[in-house]
This record gives C-alpha cells, sequence and structure tokens, in this order.
C-alpha cells in the first residue's frame, strides 16, 4: 500500500515518465498530468498528500497554477520544479505559498529524501488534536490553516500555518533561524531563509488588524511573536 499520495504536474513527457516511475518504486502513489488546466481539475476532485509542479508550461504556468489554487481556496501543500535559478523567481514561488523549490536537472535520489522530510513533518502536523489558539482579537486553528478575526477568516497555506504555530508555541521569546528552518524546512540554507522571510512578511500582513502583536525581527538571531495584549 502506498504511503503517500503525490500529483505531479510535468509537461515534459520523458521526465515527467521516469519520475512517475522512480516514486512509484520508492512506495509513493503518484498521478502524473501534463498541464496546468488538467491540474486544476483534478485538484477539485482528489485529495493529495503534496503537488509537484513544474513551472515552465505551455498555457497555464506552474505560477499560474499555484495563483488559481490560491483564488480557488484549495489547501494543499505543493513544490516546484524548474530550470530557473534567478532570485526573484524563487521568491515568486515562495510568495504564492510553495514549501520547497527543486532544481533541474533532478536527482531522483535527493528529490526522495526531501518530499519524506517534508511529508513527515506535515503528517505530524495533520496528527495533532484539533486545537484553537488565542493570538490578541485573532483565533487560529492549526488543523484548518484558518485565522479568524470577528467575523473575517484566512485561510493560510500549510506552512504559514506551520511558521504561525511555531511562533506561537515560543511566544514573547526568540525563536532562531535556524531552529525554525530545520524544524519546518528541513534544512538551513540560503534559499530557505529567504523563504521564511517571505512568509514572515505574509503572516505580520495577515495579523495587522490587532496593534497588540508584533513579530519582531532580531537581527541575525531569529524573530519574535509578541502579543502584549495578554
Amino acid at each position: 500500500m502506498a504511503k503517500y499520495r503525490l500529483l505531479l504536474v510535468e509537461d515534459d513527457t520523458s521526465l515527467g515518465y521516469v519520475l512517475t516511475e522512480y516514486l512509484k518504486m520508492k512506495n509513493f502513489s503518484v498521478l502524473w498530468v501534463k498541464n496546468g488546466k488538467d491540474a486544476l481539475t483534478v485538484l477539485l476532485e482528489q485529495p493529495f498528500d503534496l503537488c509537484i509542479f513544474d513551472i515552465m508550461m505551455p498555457d497555464m504556468d506552474g505560477f499560474q497554477l499555484a495563483e488559481n489554487i490560491n483564488q480557488k481556496n484549495i489547501t494543499i501543500p505543493f513544490l516546484f520544479l524548474t530550470a530557473r535559478s534567478l532570485k526573484i523567481d524563487l521568491l515568486k514561488g515562495f510568495s504564492l505559498g510553495a514549501i520547497d523549490y527543486i532544481r533541474k536537472p533532478i536527482d531522483e535520489e535527493e528529490l526522495v529524501v526531501r518530499l519524506n522530510s517534508l511529508l513527515s513533518i506535515l503528517k505530524k502536523t495533520d496528527q495533532k488534536e484539533e486545537e484553537l489558539y488565542k493570538i490578541g482579537k485573532y483565533s487560529f486553528s492549526p488543523s484548518n490553516y484558518e485565522l479568524k478575526i470577528y467575523d473575517e477568516k484566512r485561510h493560510l497555506t500549510a506552512r504559514e500555518s506551520e511558521l504561525l504555530l511555531y511562533l506561537l508555541k515560543n511566544k514573547n521569546n526568540i525563536s532562531r533561524h535556524s531552529d525554525i528552518l530545520n524544524t519546518l524546512w528541513g534544512k538551513n540554507d540560503y534559499f530557505n531563509r529567504k523563504s521564511l522571510n517571505v512568509f514572515i512578511t505574509h503572516l505580520r500582513k495577515y495579523l495587522s488588524k490587532d496593534d497588540s502583536i508584533k513579530i519582531d525581527n532580531i537581527h541575525n538571531q531569529g524573530f519574535i511573536l509578541i502579543t502584549s495584549s495578554e
């Protein structure tokens, strides 16, 4: 029985076939589609543990696919496959909610290790009992990826929810960069640090309706979620 169910969106027939067969050999269940439109249809009909999106596809590229998923409030963790290496592309991918970014040409063994690490973290989060946290005037449900203030609800990405929960459990104390990255991303490196900064920016924006809440940056050390109203 397969351990995890993956959606692979890749228009390159050769690469798509190789990755699909290799991942199946490693005990993943894989559905491979060749374009973003088919991926959207499938995501509205079937559950997946994780999605893998190629960026450079015709008609609807990986970035556009991620934007459509966000607009439709489809809560699913995803990562990008790409031959691009520009910093602006990496930051755009993370800003759209990607939890990882894997460059081509792909090392299949590294891909499997990173997938298992990411899915293990996501699974632990899903298995936690449902809890409702108070953050100033906000209420936060990690299991539902939901942040609420008054009658306004915001659906977070899986990574946004994980990061907010991490900061919240250490509120009013420093959460060090290295600890956050090793715990949530599984690796402390340059690109993951850039990703962390993007997600911190998102959370600051989401929590901006309560002036008693701040996420302070401690230079070269980490972040502190301050909730002075509690």
